[in-house]
Formats: C-alpha cells, structure tokens, sequence
C-alpha cells in the first residue's frame, strides 16, 4: 500500500473549518512529515466526493457517513457537535412546532446532519433543497414559510426579522442528554493505520493550536466568513471549535452512533453498524 506523496484535505470554506487549519495552512505546526492540499468546496459538494472516495481526508456531515462507511473512517478530532444548540428552524411568521406539519421547509441539503436532525424531529416534514446562504433571505421574503439554518444564520436570523421555532440541538439534548453531532472528519481506509493516525494527530494538533492562538486564528478565519463581523465569527467559531472538536470522547462517539442508529431504525438512511473511529 503506497503513501501519497500528498495528502488532500478537503473541507468547507466557513469560518469554523478555516479557523480549525489555520496552524496547519500556515505551516505552524509539526506535520510529521506529510504534507497538505487544502481543497475547499460547500459541505453538500463534499459529501458527494466522499461517496466516490475521492480525497485521503474530508470534511463530511454525519449524515453522510451511513452513505460513505465502507471507504472512511472517523477521525475522533475535527467534530463540530452543537451542545444544546444547533440547526434551527425559523419561519417568516410566528408558529408553533406543531405547524410545521404543514409547511414546506428549506433545508440545505438532503445529506446534511441538520436534515437528518429535522426527519428525526419531524418525520413527515416536507422540504425543498437550498443552498444554505438562499435559505434565510427566502424566509425573510415569505418565498418559504420555514427554513433550517447552518452556520452563522443561527445567529443573525433576528437581525431580518424572522421567527425561531425549534432549536434541533436542543431538542436533541432534551431528548437524549447527548450533544448534536454535525461534521467530522473523515480518513480514507485505503490508507495504512499507521498513516492514518498520523493524520489523525497532525490534525489535532491544528486544532490545538488555533485554540491557544485564538486572536490570530480567528482573524485568519474572518477572511472565510462571508461578510459577517468579528464579533459573530467568534461566537459562531466558539459554537463549533471548542473541546468536542480537540477530542468527542465517549460522549461525543456515543453521540454519533444514536444518532446514526435512530436515523436508520426510523428508515430514513441505511443501517451503519458499529461506527469506525480513529483515534489521535
């Protein structure tokens, strides 16, 4: 089994994934070694790549790991997990939980962790594909009457004057004590353990760093976050880059293997089996 000469390394172009590789883009720490592409694409881009095993190591929704299990493994480090908090659902005007049997609701992808999370909360729901950045101005102007919000939307949606009706990390929380596992990052298992596991720490390693150097790195990650301010990229950074992404533990672990289980016993995606993780 041969060592690529480079590892590609493929995630999102969002503050959080920016914020995560900063020390390793910047060559600020030790890479053993190896060294690395970044490739940047939209996370629904990325899922679809991991389904072809195209890269060594990706950015994927936990989702998409029911699709991609044969050719990847979880990295324990590079987890966003929302701890009580999470996708939410907002509607154009106020409503209750129970009215969004009724509505068609946005959401940013068919393999994303947040749609998963709404099919879990909301069986019957019915959607519509969006880009995730389309779907908060479509509720603001009434194009849909709800959508779910990624990323800093979760954040801004009051600033436009749009209602929120179902925090889905809370509702999980409330439901299983457990956070809301949304992204990992994943290995290819064609690679040898040995290399894997390199990886694994390299990656750590550039988490590690940029939450000890947290000013510079979130200056580097401002560059990625699509207009919004300083002050919001560090709370939407600090929501998804904190001590769940160093290590998810067994708590985190445990996390994505109900979620997982629960979205295949309601027949939503296939069954996973036992989950695979690589340890830093």
């Amino acid at each position: 089994m041969s060592q690529p000469a480079t590892i590609q390394l493929a995630h999102s172009p969002d503050a959080d994934d920016a914020f995560m590789f900063y020390g390793l883009a910047k060559g600020l720490i030790d890479t053993e070694g190896l060294r690395f592409e970044h490739v940047l694409r939209d996370i629904q881009t990325l899922n679809e790549w991991a389904r072809e095993g195209r890269v060594e190591v990706t950015a994927i929704s936990v989702h998409a790991y029911a699709y991609v299990r044969e050719k990847y493994a979880i990295l324990t480090s590079g987890a966003s997990m929302g701890d009580g908090y999470g996708p939410l659902i907002v509607s154009a005007e106020p409503m209750s939980a129970d009215d969004l049997k009724n509505v068609t609701i946005a959401v940013p992808g068919l393999l994303t962790s947040a749609y998963l999370a709404l099919r879990l909360y909301l069986p019957e729901a019915r959607a519509v594909v969006m880009n995730f950045d389309e779907i908060l101005p479509a509720v603001q102007q009434k194009r849909v009457l709800a959508g779910l919000l990624i990323h800093e939307g979760q954040l801004t949606h009051r600033e436009v004057g749009v209602h929120s009706v179902v925090d889905l990390g809370a509702w999980w929380k409330g439901s299983t004590g457990l956070p809301l596992p949304l992204g990992v990052n994943a290995v290819r298992r064609d690679l040898t353990m040995e290399l894997q596991k390199r990886i694994a720490r390299v990656l750590r390693r550039s988490i590690e760093y940029s939450l000890a150097h947290r000013q510079e790195a979130l200056q580097y990650a401002l560059d990625f976050g699509r207009g919004i301010g300083k002050e919001v990229a560090d709370r939407f950074v600090g929501m998804y880059v904190n001590e769940w992404t160093v290590d998810m533990g067994e708590a985190g672990k445990q996390a994505i293997q109900l979620f997982l289980t629960r979205g295949a016993e309601a027949g939503i995606i296939p069954p996973v089996g036992e989950v695979e993780f690589i340890e830093a």
